[in-house]
Parts: structure tokens; C-alpha cells; sequence
């Protein structure tokens, strides 16, 4: 294993590391949904706690590409955090996309069909957002905090990394003007139940993330 993986798994779910400035953080979150709640805001709440459940469920499969190869996950999370909940997962970074949702979605004008210098609104703003995302995780990286291991998840052959950010905010933009209200809640049922699993097999019983 890389020294990055093995310095990973010696600070995994260990709340040795626990930091104040998560209760702060925590706060944030809270209120973020809080506020989305009173002004009954139920779609970007819902593709909020998507979005992170989606997430949720991608980082495991990250965390099982490091078991199986017993050398790296495709990223890598090993820098000094409050929480490691995965190989490539922390609470800071968790924290993030229960709220990076909510965001995304006060971008998108309400004119599902407004066009911005010429393009459809629905198909600029997650590609911008992709490409933003990518950016912030190239400086991570650089930063040496986010770890990029493999030569075809790096600088400069970044263009997986923009289309594993790029296609959810597409999903997104068409599911926040076409799903019904209920369906997105099902689908986030369906999310937590898939999340739960794979949790329950793959970390509890087997001990592979």
C-alpha cells in the first residue's frame, strides 16, 4: 500500500481526532436545512440530502477499489481531519455535499428554458459547477491533502474528474424541473436503503472499507 492509504487506514473512524470546529460546521448545515425548511423549500431539500446520499454510495466503491487492489483508492483523503469515515471520505468533505446540493440548485433559474450566452441554462451551470469542482480538487491536490494515486485520475488527464462532477449536476439540473416531489423522495429512500446495505456488508461484516 502507498504510505498515503496506510497513514488512511491508521486514522479510519478513530475519534481520537475529533476537532471542535465540527460542532461550527454541524451548526451550518443545520441551519442551511433549517432555513430551506421554513421557506418550504422541498426540492433543493431533497436533492440536497440526494446529492450526499449519491456520495455516500460513490465513496464506498472508492473505498473498495483500495481493498481490492491493496495499493490506493482512485482518491484519498489523508490529511490531518476530524473524521475519516472512508479512504477517501471525511467528515469535512461529508459535511460539504449535504450542502453542495442545496447550492446547486439556487443557481438554476427558474426559466428551465433561458438561455445564457446562447446555451441552455440547464446545461451551462452544471458544467461550469463541473469544471469549478475539478478545479478546487486540482488546487486539493496540489495541496497535497487530496491524493490522486493513478496516472489516469491526475494532472494533467483530469477530464474523468470533470465528467464524475459534471454528470450528477446534469442529472440534477433535468431531475429538479421533471421528477415529481414524490418520486425524488423515493429515489432518496432507495439511496439510503442501497447506502445501508453496502454499509452494513461491506464495512460491518466483511471490514473491507
Amino acid at each position: 500500500m502507498t504510505p498515503e492509504s496506510l497513514q488512511t487506514l491508521g486514522a479510519l473512524r478513530n475519534l481520537g481526532y475529533f476537532k471542535w470546529y465540527l460542532v461550527p460546521l454541524l451548526t451550518f448545515v443545520i441551519y442551511i436545512y433549517a432555513v430551506e425548511i421554513e421557506r418550504k423549500n422541498w426540492n433543493g431539500i431533497l436533492i440536497g440530502l440526494l446529492f450526499s446520499a449519491g456520495e455516500f454510495c460513490w465513496e464506498m466503491i472508492n473505498g473498495l477499489v483500495l481493498f481490492f487492489t491493496q495499493r490506493s483508492a482512485i482518491w484519498t483523503t489523508p490529511a490531518d481531519s476530524a473524521y475519516i469515515i472512508m479512504a477517501g471520505l471525511n467528515i469535512e468533505i461529508f459535511l460539504m455535499f449535504f450542502v453542495a446540493g442545496v447550492i446547486f440548485t439556487k443557481t438554476l433559474p427558474a426559466d428551465r428554458e433561458m438561455k445564457i450566452l446562447g446555451i441552455p441554462n440547464r446545461i451551462l451551470i452544471p458544467v461550469f459547477w463541473g469544471i469549478f469542482c475539478t478545479l478546487v480538487e486540482v488546487l486539493l491536490n496540489r495541496m497535497n491533502v487530496l491524493i490522486w494515486e493513478y496516472s489516469w485520475w491526475r494532472w494533467p488527464h483530469i477530464y474523468l474528474i470533470i465528467v464524475n462532477y459534471t454528470a450528477p449536476f446534469l442529472l440534477i439540473a433535468w431531475a429538479y424541473d421533471r421528477l415529481s416531489l414524490r418520486f425524488k423522495a423515493r429515489a432518496l429512500g432507495l439511496f439510503v436503503l442501497v447506502d445501508v446495505i453496502m454499509w452494513v456488508v461491506f464495512s460491518t461484516i466483511l471490514k473491507w472499507i
